[in-house]
């Protein structure tokens, strides 16, 4: 196996080398290390590259390997982390010029756990301002660009890690997802990008911080396989007190989820949500995905999900909460983000009643979905409604047709984040101009397991890993 077949092997598939004493994590780590400084300018994927660090961690988890001692269930594989998870002793910027030399003393739950796995942390990956974008961007340095195409983004706000994952950067990458921020980066690099169940994977940052609701936003696993996926969400999974809304039930089996035998699930297939617009293009890939899965024993048909456009209700619960939590930052707004400013503004408008509203139709949304999944085990859909757009550049029209700036290419995936169920982001395509599609796969509440079950179905009947970016 040459250097560039084992950047681009599977976790499962090295962490039995590790344990087999077929591969050193030391070399593991030396080859990352290198393909980050050879390729990364290109791309702008890492914020923090640690080096020493992560050498050290790989001395320490060969060593475990040849006592004899036993391994965490990712011992020894490299990761990368997206830099809004706190890392005790490790550059963590939050994406900000505010933060560019922040050291944290405590990890976040999510870094505790990866660390108690026993992964190697390669670094920390780009991000926009406290993830406050759909693309990556912001006043620390470079765009964060797309490896297959570096004119492109790599969509947001997980970006670095969908950056680094496509052109064998790391093996494993941790993502956050408040509105589409794992499954849109995923959609756009061509990898699999899962968002659990609200509260599923407990938030908490290593210190205590501002009381403020979180409604939305759920860490979970990127990756280039699913069954990869299944591996680290395992590992994410579970209640911990430190978060008073994670979830108590004890996580499914993700890994025996992705040889689960998918004969005879009942799939729905909407290609608009009942309002959004989407490129032709992605259109028909994404229908022709949906409606592959019949060639894999299930059912699909199409429809008729009638949802008033959630964009008011999401925006208004989204801008409220970072205004509870980062208001204060208005203070220094001389080293914030444009975009930044502007949420963090827009948000302290918002009034009681009008966050009371939004929640509303946000509860007839969820009645709508819930009533979809007395019919249907899955609801299919495009993950993006388009393909990766210039950097800096979103679009203002889709199909011809006006849209929002902001909004118009998250219409699939923030309204997810609302009603808090599971949904990933798989490849399913690439565009006539060689760009990733992603097929958007959308669970009932607390069923991460059926989700990854399609997930790896569709991926054995379709593989796509053999597929590699221009830059990698």
């Amino acid at each position: 196996m040459n250097n560039t077949e084992l950047a681009f092997e599977s976790a499962t598939v090295l962490r039995s080398k590790i344990a087999s004493k077929e591969v050193s994590p030391v070399d593991l780590v030396n080859l990352f290390c290198d393909r980050i400084e050879e390729l990364d300018s290109q791309m702008n994927a890492y914020l923090t590259v640690d080096r020493d660090g992560a050498l050290g961690a790989a001395r320490i988890a060969e060593r475990a390997v040849m006592d004899g001692d036993d391994l965490g269930p990712l011992h020894g594989v490299p990761i990368s982390v997206k830099d809004l998870e706190m890392t005790g002793g490790l550059r963590t910027t939050g994406g900000s010029l505010l933060f560019q030399d922040r050291v944290p003393q405590a990890d976040s739950i999510v870094v505790e756990r990866v660390r108690q796995s026993g992964a190697v942390i390669l670094g920390k990956t780009n991000t926009p301002e406290f993830g406050l974008l759909g693309h990556t961007m912001n006043r620390l340095g470079d765009h964060c660009r797309n490896p297959w195409n570096t004119e492109k983004t790599t969509g947001g706000s997980s970006g670095g890690a969908g950056a680094a994952l496509a052109a064998g950067l790391c093996t494993l990458a941790t993502g956050s997802d408040g509105g589409g921020s794992i499954r849109i980066p995923a959609s756009f690099c061509g990898v699999y990008g899962i968002k659990p169940s609200q509260g599923r994977v407990p938030r908490y940052a290593g210190a205590p911080g501002p009381v403020a609701a979180n409604q939305t936003s759920q860490s979970g696993p990127m990756t280039r396989t699913v069954r990869d996926s299944a591996l680290l969400l395992q590992v994410l999974a579970g209640h911990d007190s430190r978060d008073p809304v994670s979830l108590r039930a004890k996580p499914d089996n993700y890994l025996a989820a992705a040889e689960r035998d998918v004969t005879g699930l009942r799939l729905g297939w909407s290609p608009d949500f009942g309002y959004a617009i989407v490129d032709p293009e992605v259109f028909d890939v994404t229908e022709h995905a949906a409606l592959a899965f019949q060639e894999i024993g299930c059912s699909v048909e199409q429809v008729d999900l009638d949802l008033d456009n959630p964009y008011d209700s999401f925006m208004t619960i989204f801008g409220a909460n970072i205004s509870a939590v980062n208001g204060k930052m208005l203070l220094q707004q001389d080293r914030l983000a444009d975009y930044t400013i502007k949420w963090l503004t827009e948000g302290k408008k918002i009034t009681g009643t009008e966050y009371s509203a939004a929640l509303g139709q946000v509860d007839i949304a969820r009645a709508k979905f819930n009533d979809l999944f007395e019919k249907y085990d899955l609801l299919l859909s495009p993950a993006v409604p388009i393909t990766a757009f210039p950097v800096g550049d979103p679009p203002s029209k889709i199909a011809g047709q006006e849209i929002n700036p902001f909004w118009g290419y998250i219409q699939f995936t923030a309204i997810i984040n609302g009603i808090g169920c599971p949904a990933a982001s798989i490849p399913c395509g690439l565009s006539e101009d060689g760009l990733p599609i992603g097929l958007h796969i959308v669970g009932r509440p607390g069923d991460e397991a059926t989700v990854i079950a399609a997930s790896s179905a569709f991926e054995k009947a379709h593989p796509w890993t053999n597929i590699r970016a221009l830059v990698s």
